[in-house]
């Protein structure tokens, strides 16, 4: 090393002003600026009717409840033993339904994500939430999600949900993914926006049919601890759903600037296609030493494979005229066009099987939307101008009278055609072919909530009418033949939930109970009468406030009640009076914790499951998890 002399000859650039970095320049502090701080309300989640929630990384109980495959709160859904699989259905709700057929293989779709549960993103700086959690046997649960605005007015999101669980039983992984893109924008003056996003989303399932022995279960021999050796109906059979939909939505205001009258015209897209496939390699199942066809005669000695295809196009062009005084008035005109089909067409000795069921709907509609003060209305009535006979009234209204007290009334009288696959269904299964045309589903729905410092209420009253449903028509016990069928006459459903949190220190208790009955002439709508969740926690700060700790257990319980059943062929559950479940305690044990922008969860899955006995099932024939130790955590970035 050796020392420098600095020139005596002045350097010209001494005069200038120091560079300034990238980041220097965007903080202004050359400038004497003071560098902006982004608030928490410039960090927006907005849906596709322009709800909007903000960044949120607390900590709470609710929180915990939603720390799971689907990330949202499970209360009213019972999981199957392996992540990945279908729920089952302890609570009755028709919320949101559209009065177009649907796709079918309803059991299937349960981590699919629809056009309306999309969100779009405005955010001050770019976001990043991390998500992992274990899962059953080997594998992950992951989500990653990235946003950024280019401008204030250009926001982009990607993001990825992937998970592969092996399970604790014999042919029972999955392997799930789904890919989510969205992009929204609006000019400066709002004069035009436009939300658009691109979703890719497949699901992918071994299928095992469930245990062939139920007595080895509940038997508690030591020698089927190991769930391994508990024997199932199916062994190298699986099921294989796969979905993409383009969507788009945008308006555009005809007068330049925003008045007290305004003039809209808006316009939305959605193209989707889906894919189901069924595949059996085996037909023989083993139970007990007798060979059992499950599902019926087959057409073919091995190799069975089912695939369904089905496409639909969708547009909406709507004119909406808003006066800051009377609200908006919306009127449209949509056309539904799908095509459900198969490669083949059926011939057998009474009828005929098509290949394929096409709709072609057109519907105009009204839609007006009122929000002043504490009242906020919104009211929309739609019905076909086709041959096809669907409609559908829709009215909420919202009052929060101050912070402590909200009430929500709402009202849906629906005129529903039948989903696809209840009018159409092909399968190497003889007995899984039928071609149908069932009447519309007539559905009424009722529905108030309310929140108040006591308690948190919600009342729903429903009358079906024309009701589908699957049911099991085989003979033999060991055999699933499933048809779909209408219920001629009326269901009347009632259900009462209540939720209050109480709080004793640092200490709480949180409580969710669900009442509900239901009228009928047959077994058709089956719900257990009671569902109840109860939670008493702890949390405190710990090393200077460093560290936020939540730690508690929840307490899980259902009445007995005939749950449905699941069938793979056809990824639907379908009506049993054979076999109840329910009535015994599910108990969670949980340590969760924050330190800065990280959430950690940690938790003893049904804890008490070596003491209560081994009477858990998720469906007849399929048991409930056993204990499990889980661990998760969600980690957001963002500045």
């Amino acid at each position: 090393m050796f020392s420098q002399q600095k020139d005596s000859k002045k350097d010209p650039r001494e005069n200038e002003k120091p560079k300034q970095s990238f980041s220097d320049r965007l903080k202004g502090k050359n400038e004497k600026d003071t560098a902006k701080v982004a608030s928490i309300d410039m960090y927006r989640f907005i849906t596709l009717e322009r709800d909007t929630t903000y960044l949120d990384t607390a900590l709470t109980i609710q929180r915990e409840y939603t720390m799971n495959y689907l990330r949202r709160d499970l209360f009213g859904l019972l999981a199957f033993s392996n992540e990945g699989q279908p729920y089952n259905t302890l609570q009755y709700t028709v919320t949101d339904s559209s009065p177009y057929p649907e796709f079918g293989f309803k059991a299937k779709h349960f981590n699919f994500l629809e056009a309306n549960q999309i969100r779009y993103s405005s955010v001050a700086t770019p976001v990043t939430e991390l998500f992992f959690r274990s899962t059953i046997g080997k594998g992950h649960s992951v989500d990653s999600f990235f946003t950024l605005n280019l401008s204030p007015n250009l926001n982009f999101s990607i993001a990825y949900k992937g998970l592969r669980s092996e399970g604790k039983y014999i042919n029972q992984l999955t392997s799930t993914g789904s890919f989510r893109f969205t992009a929204s924008y609006h000019t400066t003056s709002h004069r035009y926006h436009l939300n658009a996003h691109f979703t890719g989303q497949d699901a992918l399932s071994e299928e095992n049919g469930g245990i062939t022995t139920t007595d080895n279960f509940e038997g508690e021999d030591p020698n089927f601890n190991n769930r391994q050796r508990l024997q199932v109906f199916l062994t190298d059979a699986e099921s294989f759903l796969k979905a993409k939909r383009t969507f788009v939505d945008n308006s555009f205001r005809v007068n330049p600037t925003h008045a007290a009258n305004n003039l809209y015209v808006m316009h939305q897209l959605n193209y989707e296609n889906k894919f189901f496939e069924y595949y059996q390699p085996t037909i023989l199942s083993a139970v007990g030493t007798q060979s059992v066809v499950r599902f019926g005669d087959a057409i073919m000695a091995s190799g069975l494979k089912d695939q369904t295809r089905y496409n639909k196009m969708y547009n909406k062009a709507a004119l909406k005229y808003e006066n800051t005084t009377l609200g908006e008035f919306q009127f449209f005109i949509d056309d539904f066009r799908s095509n459900y089909y198969y490669n083949r067409i059926l011939i057998r000795d009474n009828d005929v099987v098509p290949s394929s069921l096409s709709r072609n709907i057109n519907s105009i509609g009204g839609q007006y939307e009122y929000q002043k003060n504490k009242w906020h209305g919104k009211f929309l009535l739609s019905r076909s101008i086709t041959d096809q006979s669907l409609s559908n009234l829709d009215a909420k209204l919202n009052y929060d009278l101050n912070d402590d007290f909200q009430f929500v009334f709402g009202y849906q009288n629906l005129n529903k055609l039948p989903n696809d696959n209840y009018n159409l269904f092909q399968s190497n299964y003889v007995n899984y072919n039928w071609s149908n045309n069932f009447k519309n589903e007539k559905i009424n729905v009722l529905s108030g909530s309310a929140v108040t410092p006591w308690f948190d209420a919600s009342l729903n009253l429903s009358t079906l009418t024309d009701h589908l449903y699957f049911e099991n028509i085989a003979t033999n016990e060991l055999q699933q033949i499933i048809a779909p069928n209408q219920y001629g006459g009326t269901i009347k459903y009632v259900s009462l939930k209540l939720s209050k949190e109480i709080t004793f220190g640092k200490f709480a208790l949180n409580n969710t109970v669900l009442y509900q009955k239901v009228d009928q002439n047959d077994a058709i709508l089956n719900v257990p009468d009671l569902v109840t969740r109860n939670t008493i926690y702890y949390t405190n700060y710990f090393f200077s406030r460093a560290l936020f700790l939540q730690a508690g257990v929840t307490f899980n319980y259902f009445t007995n009640y005939f749950a449905n059943d699941y069938n793979p062929v056809i990824g639907e559950f379908f009506v049993q009076q054979k076999k109840e479940i329910g009535n015994y305690p599910n108990l969670d044990f949980f340590i969760n914790a924050k330190i800065q922008r990280t959430r950690i969860y940690i938790k003893a899955e049904h804890f008490n499951a070596a003491y209560t006995g081994n009477n858990y099932y998720s469906a007849p024939n399929n048991p409930y998890r056993d204990m499990t130790i889980r661990f998760g955590l969600i980690w957001n970035f963002f500045n």
